[in-house]
């Protein structure tokens, strides 16, 4: 049985105050520095109309040293922001001692990281801890790397436990190199979780996607645009002095004029499935364009070796074999010849002219 068979029972989420139709936000910091910042951001929020607030209270950071959040004493601000405002509110948990700490001060939502939903041992143990507590809302992010099968085993190993309130977020895939936006979005990864389980509700956060504030906007027009339900933003009361993830982070003010701005648009399947093929022809050139830049930082390099040793610029026998060798490629991949050949040539051309034009 395939992993979302076992989830066909899911419905769309509900939250009060988000009226049918309308995309649910969750708005809140990247995480719980103090309690005047959490409180100050969260009232802030609540005068926007946001119902949902979200803050980040244990940091998983990739190197050790960093801002790693202040740990359980954070949930007593939740708390606080819970009984003050009468928002809902959500943290991040990673480890079975996260859980049992967030259910003990009356978090609302729980929402797994992508480190975590890449580990089924981390899953499992959290979703044995959630039984009993049905009542629970749990979003799920995908895993930091491309994989369907891992994010769906994810869900359905928390819907195992019981909880039908179950949604997914999508916030990228980590990549190496220089990219435009943070995390790679490869949106067919989410349309395709949206046909194999139709009643999940799948939200997208822009904030990791881009992660530039700049980008915030137009990501979340496009998710709404292709059908998401929904939008986790990361929201600070002094975004340039926070304590993580500062650059993706927008004020409250700035929240409400994105909010303003957004077009909320009927669309057809017909329409859904354009703008899907439209955005994977988007995807395609801003990994072209990805991969052009590294191979060009490579021609530089190149370069400063054969100025170092004195080597020629331009080398015709290699460049006959680079072009005789892609060619006999682009033929197994199904790409014209002729056309191969232009966009080679091009490319050897820019590259030499990066050799010649090196910094002194």
């Amino acid at each position: 049985m395939s992993a979302s068979m076992t989830l066909q029972d899911i419905a769309p989420l509900s939250f009060p105050g988000v009226e049918s139709g309308s995309p649910i936000v969750i708005a809140g910091p990247c995480s719980a520095e103090t309690e005047q910042q959490t409180l100050d951001t969260a009232s802030a929020l609540k005068a926007q109309g946001i119902g949902i607030f979200r803050a980040g209270v244990w940091k998983p950071r990739t190197m050790p040293g960093g801002f790693e959040g202040v740990g359980d004493k954070a949930l007593k601000w939740l708390q606080r922001v819970k009984h003050e405002t009468g928002m809902l509110v959500a943290t991040e948990v990673a480890t079975v001692e996260h859980v049992h700490a967030a259910l003990d001060t009356g978090i609302d939502i729980l929402w797994i990281g992508a480190r975590t939903s890449a580990n089924p041992f981390s899953m499992q143990e959290i979703s044995e801890v959630l039984h009993g507590h049905d009542e629970l809302t749990v979003l799920v992010k995908n895993p930091m790397n491309p994989d369907l099968d891992l994010w769906l085993g994810a869900l359905q190993r928390i819907h195992a436990a019981g909880i039908t309130r179950l949604g997914a977020v999508h916030r990228g895939f980590s990549s190496a190199g220089a990219h435009i936006y943070r995390n790679d979005p490869q949106w067919h990864i989410p349309f395709e979780l949206r046909r194999l389980v139709p009643g999940m509700t799948i939200m997208c956060d822009p904030s990791h996607i881009g992660g530039k504030r700049q980008y915030i906007e137009p990501l979340s027009q496009l998710a709404l645009d292709m059908g998401f339900d929904g939008l986790m933003i990361e929201c600070h009361c002094d975004p340039d002095n926070a304590l993580s993830d500062s650059g993706q982070q927008v004020t409250p003010s700035q929240l409400k004029e994105i909010l303003e701005h957004l077009v909320i648009r009927s669309g057809t399947p017909v329409d859904d499935e354009l703008a899907l093929l439209r955005q994977q022809i988007d995807d395609c050139d801003h990994e072209l364009l990805a991969v052009l830049s590294r191979r060009m930082s490579v021609s530089r390099e190149i370069g400063r070796f054969k100025k170092a040793n004195n080597l020629r610029v331009v080398q015709p026998s290699r460049y006959q074999d680079v072009i005789k060798a892609r060619l006999d490629e682009a033929d197994h991949l199904g790409l014209d010849g002729d056309f191969t050949q232009r966009v080679m040539q091009a490319i050897h051309e820019e590259s030499v002219r990066q050799q010649l034009n090196l910094p002194e």
